[in-house]
């Protein structure tokens, strides 16, 4: 009698089998000798991957080692990215896709569109002088995006970059018909992002930072002020905060780390005008919001002598931040440095509850309670829909 055939322990697809063998093999290597073996191979069978669009493979062999093998997740991880960002690197050029983050706040818009060209001419030269290497092949594309309108998937990255990394190589400048970019929700303090790819020899520096006589404090710095002048006029009615230009995944991340204590000082400068309240005028209520696990904090704001939200931010938990109880120690010392001076934090567990008409975050209030935020009435025009 023909035997049935037994699925795979693990319910995995082959392909996915295949990196969870590969990253493990590659976590548990004792040897630099060894890590060479094991990086060609992963690296060569996440190309495949990316290659073919199999975005569904990444993800589960990623979500099945985030829980069963940290080590071996985070060496998936890394190959994932570096691979996805790398574009089309072969043997006789390196390629890398980053990114410039800006922080920014308004009352109004917040710009997400194309860029002129005289724009990117002038911050080609800035990011050439200040953040690249030598002899390094620049193109950009010709739009500031919303988070919302990045590559979705590390297949979609991995196609933008080979595409960018393309148009390094005749150094120009990767033209983007903006109308076929998704829509950008508005919200008060949001990230905007250049993108570009860099392509140059195998092995040699791509940043400033990389050669003898610089750094990256300094590399900031200049960016800060010759890069901050070129954005100034393309983001006119905001204000602006810049982080270093670095490789893609990596300036991502660390945009979204800023962005928190960011939104915190936002709002804070946004009542304080809306409003006509100092920041010691103000209130601020921290409190846990949970899904399956603890997901985020949520800040809601009140004047003193009123229990009314109105307005909210959310400070979500990146990593493993779940598990580091400092966190409220952290959000609370953000709020004092911006001068806020009453701070309430609720130990109980909020569910991730949202608005069912407008999708907005509901916020804890002094009387522990999830509410909407809501601005007086007499306060609230021109001001985005979405607070937080």
């Amino acid at each position: 009698m023909k035997r049935s055939r037994l699925g795979r322990r693990s319910g995995l697809p082959r392909e996915a089998e295949n990196l969870l063998w590969l990253a493990v093999g590659l976590a548990e290597s004792g040897s630099r000798a060894e890590d060479s073996f094991w990086d060609l191979r992963l690296a060569e069978a996440v190309d495949g991957l990316l290659h073919s669009g199999n975005e569904d493979a990444l993800g589960a062999a990623l979500d099945h080692l985030y829980t069963s093998n940290p080590a071996a997740h985070d060496a998936l991880a890394d190959a994932v990215e570096s691979r996805a960002e790398g574009g089309s690197a072969d043997a006789t050029r390196q390629t890398l896709l980053i990114t410039a983050p800006i922080l920014a706040w308004s009352r109004f818009n917040i710009p997400a569109n194309t860029l002129p060209a005289s724009a990117l001419a002038n911050l080609r030269v800035h990011l050439s002088a200040h953040v690249l290497a030598s002899k390094v092949k620049l193109a950009f594309a010709n739009v500031l995006f919303s988070p919302d309108q990045l590559p979705q998937g590390y297949c979609e990255t991995a196609r933008f970059a080979a595409e960018l990394a393309t148009a390094a190589e005749r150094n120009r400048d990767l033209t983007i018909d903006a109308e076929t970019l998704p829509e950008t929700a508005r919200f008060l303090s949001d990230v905007r992002y250049l993108v570009a790819a860099v392509v140059t020899e195998p092995g040699a520096a791509i940043f400033r930072w990389q050669e003898k006589d610089g750094s990256r404090e300094h590399s900031a710095s200049q960016w800060r002020t010759q890069g901050g002048a070129c954005l100034a006029p393309l983001l006119a009615g905001c204000a602006t905060e810049l982080v270093l230009p670095d490789a893609y995944f990596a300036a991502c991340r660390q945009a979204d780390r800023l962005s928190r204590a960011y939104s915190i000082r936002a709002s804070v400068a946004f009542l304080s005008t809306t409003l006509d309240a100092p920041p010691d005028g103000l209130r601020a209520v921290i409190a846990p919001f949970f899904d399956r696990q603890l997901e985020e904090y949520r800040i809601g704001f009140t004047t003193l002598g009123s229990n009314a939200v109105v307005h909210g931010v959310v400070w979500p938990l990146l990593g493993v931040e779940d598990d580091n109880p400092d966190v409220p120690q952290q959000i609370e010392q953000t709020l004092r440095e911006c001068g806020v001076t009453t701070v309430m934090q609720l130990e109980q567990r909020f569910p991730m509850e949202y608005c069912d008409d407008c999708g907005s975050p509901m916020y804890p209030s002094p009387d522990g309670e999830a509410v909407h935020a809501e601005l007086p009435e007499e306060s609230a025009d021109q001001v985005p829909k979405h607070l937080h």
